[in-house]
């Protein structure tokens, strides 16, 4: 329930006006509220183009999200509710001359002329679903929605464009991909609430294999306009093209804390690393980026392994089982699932909670599998130290009963020489 926030202005004209922010204020109660667009700027302020109003939800609380638009860059500042719906009423028709306000089921436009006389018109969302679906929908909306397609740096990297009327819309063909980004930061916001990590203040994160930079930009966006964090993120990658594209669409749109680096998994040694993520690094260069994160001490490891390639040379099949794995493509993914399983043990041995699942496919591969693991503490972390012989046991069993020689991860947390080739992250 709000606060009465609107002083009706003595003149009969200002009611149009007065009734919008009474449907906005509404709208944000009743949770049918989808977004604001401020327009046709008239203040002094210089470069300044439109807003943009959302909600997001901050340590628990529903606040309004500001999205200021410049000519080369965009500021974002969050507010209580009150406080935001107060700055709303006091630049309508003072800084900005129209507002266009969508909710699931209207269409609002509030027009001021020039002599400063509003006119609110309404409309029903030609989109707009029966009354109860939309507030399940609704519902879902926002506990789903991570991320906003306003941000201009999405433009840059190809995944918006702007349509007519200035407002910023998904290109079809990447349609696909916005999900998969979003779904990411989903899995990625349950970690973090498990992890060591929910309640710092700071978050430095290292993305290795960022290629064009839609998920490390998604990670520094979510940490910073969403969960009100202060972030370091960098984004590792050997091709000096993706890194200068993505510098450049950090620096244009002032994100201080993202940064790109032309490097690779092997040889990038970050000062602190409380998030590692490495996305279809080859083969046993997953191995070393997992390695990398446990030697940090990350709170959280993230990675979608590629080219399982060290084990399925080494596997010398039980009797019973080379009549089912004398087809190629059975014994490739008995050999994958060998490896991730090894991965997933020796992470719980080192004292994280690991999960292995299928990820919406990222595009360009079919490799879907993901290996999550959050780092345990306090009593967690003592149980799972008190289980580490068992693990190293049932770890040797494997091996044993493939006839493996060694697995990288397993090599270098003994500090020796992982055999094999490895495509660099």
């Amino acid at each position: 329930m709000f606060t009465a926030l609107i002083t009706p202005p003595p003149a009969a004209q200002a009611d149009d006006r007065q009734r919008f922010m009474r449907l906005l204020q509404t709208a944000l109660a009743e949770g049918s509220f989808a977004k604001l667009l401020l327009s046709k700027y008239s203040g002094a302020e210089a470069g300044l183009e439109r807003l943009t109003v959302r909600t997001v939800q901050l340590r628990g609380e529903r606040c309004l999200s500001f999205l200021w638009r410049y000519q080369t860059r965009d500021i974002t500042k969050n507010h209580a509710l009150e406080a935001g719906l107060a700055e709303i009423e006091a630049l309508l028709g003072r800084d900005f001359q129209n507002a266009h306000l969508q909710t699931a089921e209207q269409e609002l436009q509030l027009a001021f002329s020039r002599k400063g006389r509003p006119s609110l018109r309404v409309s029903r969302r030609a989109d707009a679903a029966p009354a109860a679906a939309a507030a399940d929908a609704g519902h879902d909306k926002e506990k789903l929605r991570y991320l906003e397609l306003a941000k201009p740096f999405w433009a840059d990297l190809g995944l918006t464009h702007e349509a007519k009327g200035g407002e910023r819309q998904l290109v079809p063909a990447m349609s696909r991909k916005w999900k998969q980004i979003n779904k990411f930061i989903e899995v990625m916001s349950a970690a973090l609430k498990s992890s060591p990590l929910a309640a710092s203040s700071e978050v430095h994160v290292s993305d290795f294999g960022s290629g064009k930079g839609y998920l490390t930009f998604a990670m520094y966006d979510w940490l910073t306009s969403v969960l009100g964090r202060k972030a370091e993120v960098s984004g590792i990658e050997l091709r000096e093209d993706m890194v200068s594209l993505c510098n450049g669409a950090a620096q244009r749109h002032g994100l201080t804390g993202l940064r790109f680096v032309q490097s690779d998994v092997r040889h990038y040694q970050p000062a602190r690393l409380d998030v590692m993520i490495a996305l279809h690094a080859c083969d046993i260069a997953t191995d070393y980026a997992i390695h990398l994160g446990l030697r940090a001490g990350a709170g959280i490891i993230m990675c979608s392994p590629c080219c399982h390639k060290q084990l399925r040379p080494q596997m010398q099949l039980p009797a019973a089982l080379k009549p089912m794995l004398q087809h190629g493509i059975h014994l490739g993914q008995e050999a994958e699932m060998v490896t991730d399983s090894l991965r997933a043990l020796l992470l719980e041995a080192e004292g994280y909670e690991t999960q292995v699942f299928e990820f919406i496919a990222l595009e360009h591969t079919s490799k879907n599998k993901m290996i999550l693991a959050v780092k345990k503490s306090g009593a967690a972390l003592a149980a799972a130290q008190k289980k580490r012989p068992e693990i190293l046991a049932q770890i040797a069993e494997i091996k044993r009963f493939y006839g493996l020689r060694e697995q990288a991860l397993e090599s270098l947390l003994l500090d020796q020489p992982a055999a094999g080739v490895a495509c660099p992250a």
